[in-house]
């Protein structure tokens, strides 16, 4: 008979939370507390696979760019996006060896890297309304959205 799983989902404010300035020290510390309950979770008996969200992540590496853009080429939204992934799969790889050790369990951690195929054409696309990034003020946003023709359709009143 096959050995229980679960999968959880730790969204990228799970990992880097409001008001956070995103440090690493920060998002360890949100990924360590995690991983402690995610190890308490394995030791009931289950396989665990741990999926996770980038958006507040992705956003940062996107505004580096942009800040140093001047002096560094920019990169484009996929490859922000695998170095975001890249840089929490270390994150969760570490700290759920560290909760799983503290918890007895001896069991490897693996972090793979995804890629997501999406059709140009599909209508969803034009119009994105998914936020990444850091959150703005009202009046930073407007200076946002006249600057770089930001949409401001999820953003609130």
């Amino acid at each position: 008979m096959p050995g229980k799983a679960v999968v959880i989902a730790l969204g990228g404010n799970a990992i880097l939370r409001h008001r956070e300035t995103g440090t690493a020290e920060e998002q360890f510390a949100n990924v360590r507390r995690a991983s402690r309950r995610i190890a308490e979770i394995a030791s009931d008996g289950y396989a665990v696979v741990i999926t996770h969200g980038n958006g507040p992540q992705v956003g940062d590496i996107l505004l580096k760019n942009e800040i140093a853009k001047e002096s560094l080429p920019p990169m484009p939204l996929d490859v922000c996006g695998a170095e975001s992934q890249g840089m929490i799969g270390y994150l969760l790889q570490q700290s759920m060896h560290e909760a799983l050790l503290a918890a007895g369990l001896d069991c490897p951690v693996a972090t793979v890297l995804t890629q997501t195929l999406v059709d140009g054409d599909d209508p969803a696309f034009e119009n994105p309304e998914k936020p990444i990034g850091p959150l703005y003020t009202a009046m930073q946003a407007k200076r946002l959205q006249e600057e770089k023709g930001y949409s401001g359709s999820s953003w609130p009143e």
